[in-house]
């Protein structure tokens, strides 16, 4: 692997200094990392040095090592992408993710008596990375790594809920709105409102807009390294309105619970 010889003086807007032991290069290359992944994932070293305020020889030196790792590729327009090796890397994290959540799901299931989920939204797509089934014999199932678009999920809206509407509209857009069933939103200025909503209650619904005669309720689990939301889901005569007002209160301490612990890397 090539070194980096990016200077650590190089600017006073970048990140400040490493910590005692720490690499200040290997810092600076993550955090390209995430303003690429921010960018969409594809950007020119010109934007890289507006955002992160480090001049443009200090970038592409660091570039040029993460072309020779195979994180990052350089197009055929001289634009810099994310590259392949990251999806390894973004599998194994996303399954570990998965692991580390399932006993607080255990718990979810335990303290609502329904199925609980974890997912995560990947590019413009919800993945679910982690489930624990409900003890009853009719019981809902979701295949983990199974992917669904995010307007007709609970966790999708839950997921989406807090980003700019301009963001959200050109997903919609990349996606298409098709509806699960007769209850799924299909229009942007829908979905945008059922967002609104869930801002102002602190959590999504879906009621039978995925699958006809299922509603669940998610919360996104907060300060989480990626966009992650937890939801529990079981038929419609089970989670009722009633049933809401008991089972959010726990998801929202569950989600909480899991935040803090993802932040003090201690399993539950």
């Amino acid at each position: 692997m090539p070194p980096s010889n990016a200077s650590t003086s190089d600017s006073a807007n970048s990140k400040p200094a490493a910590s005692s032991g720490g690499v200040q290069s290997l810092e600076r290359a993550f955090d390209l990392l995430e303003r690429m992944a921010d960018a969409g994932g594809e950007v020119g070293l010109s934007e890289l040095s507006a955002s992160s305020g480090l001049p443009l020889p200090t970038i592409h030196r660091l570039m040029r090592t993460l072309v020779a790792c195979g994180y990052v590729r350089q197009q055929p327009n001289r634009r810099y992408a994310l590259g392949p090796r990251l999806i390894r890397l973004g599998e194994s994290a996303s399954r570990l993710l998965g692991t580390w959540a399932r006993p607080y799901l255990a718990r979810l299931v335990e303290e609502t008596g329904e199925t609980a989920n974890m997912a995560l939204l990947d590019g413009d797509e919800i993945v679910y990375v982690a489930q624990v089934p409900s003890k009853h014999s009719m019981r809902m199932f979701t295949e983990v790594g199974r992917r669904v678009l995010p307007h007709s999920t609970g966790v999708g809206k839950a997921l989406l809920a807090h980003t700019p509407a301009d963001e959200v509209r050109a997903l919609l857009a990349r996606t298409g709105m098709p509806a699960a069933t007769e209850k799924t939103i299909t229009t942007p200025d829908g979905f945008l409102d059922a967002l609104e909503v869930v801002r102002r209650s602190g959590y999504a619904v879906d009621d039978n807009e995925q699958e006809i005669g299922v509603r669940c309720l998610a919360v996104p689990v907060p300060n989480s390294p990626t966009a992650a939301a937890i939801s529990i889901s079981g038929p419609a005569g089970r989670v009722t309105e009633a049933a809401t007002e008991r089972i959010v209160p726990i998801l929202q301490t569950v989600a909480k619970e899991l935040s803090e612990a993802l932040a003090n890397q201690t399993p539950a």
